[in-house]
Order: structure tokens, then C-alpha cells, then sequence
């Protein structure tokens, strides 16, 4: 989505972070006074979903840099941490959360590297691992083309020994990183699904081949990787599609540069429905098989996705059978007949992937 709009507050538009995203912009920077007139502007198109997608407003996170994942009491945790740099997201995909999260939807970077290093700081210094991601409300590399954002992170986190930094993304925005010295604290992540799925659900993103070529590209570099497929869409021929993509990982990269791999299928709010409808007329996403889930969202019908589910584990395994694989938000049963096994006790997943953070990112073990 091509930006058209750029937007600051006033005590931040003389700030290097503005100069050089209005620099590579190459647009007029509009101070805002109030940002209700930024709401009004989008709220008054007939779509203000795409019409956000158009403009950026630079502003400063008023709020906490550094939070826990919401997560869910009723389906298993992954004990994530995200760090949160921004909002919303120049891509459009029809499943998108985060078209019915905000209101109005608006683009906004957050300006204030100062405030991320003090609470970086804090984080570096506690006697716990943390897997640190920028990709809950945002993808962590549409800015990276405008912004040193990016290679900013990559660099706080060279140089300490309890975190990693996990950036994941649907682009191919990579070029930035390419000299760094990252010390292997850094793990690229892409979203992953059908070429079925990418065509006819995510605009604007890029192709599953040039996702896997950059993958390949950050390996040369010495990044670790990861691999996301969530949303698992089902549909006719879903099982044999997704076996295909998870194949083709492995042409491009090494199993032992993967961190893990997680797998979680599309579930979603029941509000959302009636948004993808207007906005994805063509979008069969939401005619699936739906029941509503303990997280009060609508999720497909058990017996289908545990039958799914066991495909791609399968499929993982086949290929690479020491790669660190796991749910997102998911129960007992689909573990137990998908994996054999269930992360039972409280932390239990997430020390597991602690462990393989430690394996892979020279992570200093905790005592």
C-alpha cells in the first residue's frame, strides 16, 4: 500500500527518527495537533481500513514499551514478550485481527529510541531468557525500507545474553540487515500459508517464493530462523497444499538454522465476520466449519483441525524432526493427537522454547 499522508506530533517532528522517514517519504509532513482530526479524515471514507493503510502518523508510545502476550487462560501460551513499536499494518489481508482491533485502524510509528533502550535495558539485565517479537500489533519490516528502525533493535540486541529478538514479517524488507553484526541474538520469522491462501487473502504481501528466498538470503547471513503457519486455513485440498510449502522450506533453508516452527489455525472474533465480508466479497475464509471457542472466538470444528494439524506435524517431522514445533493457542486434545504429548504444567512451552532459543543464540543458560 502506497503511503500518501505523514503525520507528527509536534514535539517529535524535528526528531532525526522523522527527518529521515519524511527523507525517504519523500512526503510533506503534516503537524497534528490534535489526533482526532487524523480519526475524522479516516472515518469519513467509505472504507477506513484501506484509507489507514494510506497514511503514517509519527507519535510517541505514551504507554508500555515492553508487555506480556494476552494470550488466553483457556488455550495454551507460548509466555511471548512483545515490544511494542508501532500499530497496524500496510499489507491487507481479508483474516487481519488488526482491521477490527483498532478504531479508527491508523498507521502509527512509535518515535523514541531512547524509550526502547531504558526498557530494553531493564529486560537485559534480569536472570530470565526472553523471546522478544515486534510482530503482534505490526509487521516487524514494513518500515525498514524507511526507517533504521530495524537495524536499530538488531543492534541492542547484539550485545547481551538473556533475549532474542524475533522480527517477523510477510515482506522481503531485509536489505538493511544484511551487514550487521548481529551476534545470532536476531531471528527472522516469516508467515507462511498455501499459495491458494496468499492469493486470494493476503494483498499486498510478498510471494511464498520470494519469502523463502529471503529466507535463504538471512541465513547466508547468519540470522536464525522461523517459520510461522497461522493462520492454518481448511479448505478442499488444504492438507496436500500446506505438506507442499513445508517441503519447500527445506529446499530453501537448513533445518538446524530454525528456531521453530509454529502452527495455529484461523480463528477469529465474531465481529470480524461481517467486516471481511464487506471488505473481501470474494473471501470464502469465514464459510468454514465454525463453532465458538472457550475464547469466546470462532474456531473450526475440532475433529477438522486436529486432522489438519496432524498432517503438517506430521510433514515437519518428516523433514525435520529436531526442529522445535509447536501450537499457538490451542487445547490438550489437539497436543495430544497431533504432537503425543501435552505442555501441561504452567511455563512448560515456554521453557521449551527458551531451551531452543539457548541452543541456537548463544542464550547464556539460566541457573
Amino acid at each position: 500500500m502506497k503511503l500518501k499522508k505523514l503525520f507528527a506530533d509536534k514535539e517529535i517532528q524535528s526528531s532525526e527518527e522523522t527527518k529521515l522517514i519524511q527523507e525517504k517519504t519523500g512526503l510533506e509532513l503534516e503537524i497534528v495537533e490534535n489526533e482526532n482530526q487524523i480519526f475524522d479524515w479516516i472515518n469519513s471514507a467509505k472504507d477506513p481500513v484501506l484509507k489507514g493503510k494510506t497514511c503514517l502518523y509519527l507519535t510517541q508510545n505514551r504507554g508500555a514499551v515492553i508487555k506480556d502476550c494476552p494470550g488466553t487462560i483457556h488455550y495454551t501460551c507460548c509466555d511471548y514478550t512483545i515490544l511494542h513499536t508501532g500499530t497496524f499494518c500496510t499489507m491487507d489481508c481479508s483474516y487481519c485481527i488488526l482491521q477490527a482491533y483498532f478504531h479508527p485502524p491508523l498507521l502509527r510509528y512509535f518515535v523514541g529510541k531512547e524509550k526502547i533502550s531504558e526498557s530494553l535495558d531493564s529486560i537485559f539485565k534480569q536472570n530470565k531468557i526472553f523471546r522478544i517479537g515486534t510482530g503482534e500489533y505490526t509487521d516487524s519490516l514494513i518500515w525498514e525500507e524507511i526507517s533504521d528502525q530495524p537495524s536499530f533493535l538488531v543492534k541492542q540486541f547484539a550485545n547481551q545474553n538473556n533475549s532474542i529478538l524475533e522480527l517477523k514479517t510477510k515482506t522481503v524488507n531485509i536489505d538493511s540487515l544484511k551487514s550487521i553484526d548481529h551476534n545470532e541474538k536476531t531471528v527472522i520469522a516469516w508467515s507462511l500459508n498455501t499459495e491458494a491462501v496468499i492469493e486470494s487473502e493476503e494483498r499486498g504481501t510478498s510471494s511464498l517464493t520470494a519469502r523463502f528466498k529471503a529466507a535463504k538470503k538471512c541465513e547466508s547471513w547468519g540470522y536464525k530462523l522461523a517459520f510461522h503457519f497461522d493462520p492454518v486455513v481448511i479448505y478442499d485440498g488444504c492438507i496436500e497444499e500446506y505438506k507442499k510449502v513445508i517441503k519447500t522450506i527445506f529446499d530453501y533453508v537448513s533445518p538446524k538454522n530454525i528456531l521453530w516452527i509454529s502452527i495455529g489455525s484461523f480463528r477469529f472474533m465474531p465481529h470480524l465476520k461481517p467486516l471481511i465480508e464487506k471488505r473481501f466479497p470474494d473471501s470464502k475464509i469465514c464459510y468454514g466449519e465454525f463453532i465458538l471457542g472457550l475464547d469466546n472466538k470462532m474456531r473450526y470444528f475440532k475433529p477438522l483441525r486436529i486432522k489438519v494439524y496432524k498432517n503438517i506435524v506430521a510433514q515437519i517431522k518428516k523433514y525435520a524432526p529436531e526442529v522445535t514445533t509447536y501450537f499457538c493457542m490451542e487445547d490438550r486434545k489437539a497436543w495430544e493427537e497431533s504432537f503425543g504429548f501435552f505442555p501441561e504444567t504452567e511455563g512448560e512451552l515456554g521453557k521449551m522454547l527458551d531451551q531452543s532459543a539457548v541452543e541456537h543464540c548463544k542464550l547464556k543458560p539460566i541457573s
